[in-house]
């Protein structure tokens, strides 16, 4: 066999191979997210390292937290997880944490450490102002000031009243505002400190 013919060989091959595998590509493409529902992030249970990284390294994934948890606002990362699989997290749309603190009890190792429910960090509550009912005079709201466990330490109204919440730093980012909010667009979530308390537009 010629040089030429080597070359058309491989390059029939390499054809082939590709034409052959082309559908599982796109299957991959068009497959349904398997993983957790769509949100803009999710929460760490209470108590957790604040270094996810960390977090993962230390958690093993046996379940402990999600059983005791009254509410059953516990997941766990599943093959979307990566290196995270098996690891807890909440997603405060479908559920939230109710600062119970059995979570923290319960976990054998550092990944959960039990603190005071004033003192859990799990993000704080963020408000976007041109979306939130009573921001925009679109009704009387007040679900997620009535909802906190925490009460005016981490949520308040405006002065005046009008029902426009405003966010405390005694917030610890449990979500109950997040679940109980009834705009679709979920005007109230729990992002890093970092991020603020007020959601900035550009």
């Amino acid at each position: 066999m010629n040089r030429r013919h080597i070359v058309q060989y491989i390059a029939s091959t390499a054809a082939l191979l590709a034409t052959g595998t082309l559908p599982y590509a796109v299957s991959r493409l068009l497959a349904p997210n398997t993983g957790p529902p769509p949100v803009r992030d999710y929460l760490r249970p209470p108590g957790a390292l604040q270094d996810d990284a960390a977090f993962v390294a230390a958690c093993i994934g046996c379940g402990l937290c999600g059983q005791v948890c009254p509410p059953q606002c516990i997941l766990f990362h599943q093959r979307e997880g990566g290196d995270k699989v098996n690891t807890p997290y909440i997603n405060p749309t479908l559920s939230a944490c109710i600062l119970c603190d059995q979570c923290m009890q319960v976990c054998p190792t550092e990944a959960l450490t039990p603190v005071d429910k004033n003192d859990v960090n799990m993000g704080i509550a963020q408000i976007d102002r041109l979306a939130c009912y009573p921001w925009v005079d679109r009704g009387v709201c007040g679900a997620c000031v009535s909802v906190c466990p925490l009460g005016s330490r981490a949520i308040t109204f405006n002065f005046a009243g009008f029902y426009q919440p405003i966010i405390q730093d005694g917030c610890v980012g449990c979500g109950q505002c997040v679940e109980v909010c009834p705009h679709p667009s979920l005007p109230i979530w729990v992002v890093d400190r970092a991020q603020g308390k007020v959601a900035k537009h550009t």
